[in-house]
């Protein structure tokens, strides 16, 4: 009897490509149990990340999914590292989405998300997202992609259960005009609508403080029912998972510290409009 176990991120990445390439296929986990010769709970176990995955395994799997190449041996790497504590996710260019965050955030309970520079993604509309492809230098085709998958994450808050979703920004996310003012206009009153939705909440670190602890860097926080929480960290072309209990409480506590220090989630609002009424004017 396997022993249930909280699965690392590595293990969530790698089970969730194996599903998604099974299901690519259109293969069902008995046609492959079949196949293979297993038990169709060792492949359900393996997609979820609740069992140890060995190389051998998804060598097998590849081998009926058909991959071969970089893509074998990507997936063969990730294998060896099933177990190991944190990942490394390696994406496209500027914006791409990652794969495993797209995932995960569909099973977290309470997501926190810090913001210095922009607007957080799960509340952008589809005219930010364009203007703030175009300025990252994405290529012209690649953008109608691109963001389409960003709208695509933003359905998690419209499941009958949604989770929490925490927003601290910065009031220079709030005042930085990307593609015109009309556009940011309707994004700050399309960041309102998500708030006045009820699990949506807003706290804004406004100018007046100059400097504080969190201009290094934007993070997510996710909480989940059954997992360990993670903190994610975006970069231009990856992505970094943190599980460590300590990686864990520290933004725990600097998202305490962020709060104390920004406006409450009234007087946030209140100027979130102002902004918005000011871009509508220019």
């Amino acid at each position: 009897m396997v022993t249930p176990r909280q699965p690392t991120m590595i293990g969530r990445g790698l089970g969730g490509e194996l599903r998604v390439l099974r299901e690519d296929r259109k293969l069902s986990l008995k046609k492959v149990s079949f196949l293979l010769g297993w038990q169709a709970s060792k492949i359900s176990r393996m997609e979820t990340g609740k069992q140890g995955i060995k190389s051998a395994d998804v060598a097998s799997l590849l081998v009926i999914y058909g991959v071969v190449g970089k893509e074998r041996d990507r997936l063969l790497r990730l294998a060896e590292r099933s177990d190991d504590i944190g990942y490394w996710e390696n994406q496209p260019a500027l914006s791409a989405e990652s794969r495993t965050l797209m995932r995960i955030e569909r099973e977290a309970t309470r997501i926190v998300n810090y913001e210095p520079l922009l607007v957080p993604g799960l509340v952008q509309t589809g005219d930010y997202v364009r203007a703030l492809m175009r300025v990252g230098n994405v290529p012209a085709d690649d953008i109608d992609s691109r963001v389409a998958a960003r709208l695509a994450r933003q359905v998690v808050l419209t499941k009958d259960e949604p989770p929490e979703l925490r927003l601290i920004v910065d009031e220079f996310v709030l005042r930085r005009v990307l593609g015109s003012s009309k556009i940011m206009a309707r994004q700050l009153r399309h960041l309102l609508e998500a708030i006045e939705r009820g699990k949506t909440s807003l706290q804004v670190l406004p100018l007046s403080l100059r400097g504080h602890s969190g201009l290094d860097g934007s993070y997510v926080q996710m909480d989940f029912e059954r997992n360990k929480p993670v903190v994610y960290l975006d970069h231009k072309v990856s992505g970094l998972f943190l599980e460590e209990p300590t990686h864990i409480e520290f933004f725990r506590v600097e998202t305490d510290t962020l709060s104390r220090l920004a406006l409450d989630p009234v007087k946030s609002a209140e100027l979130v409009a102002t902004i918005a009424r000011e871009h509508d004017r220019e």
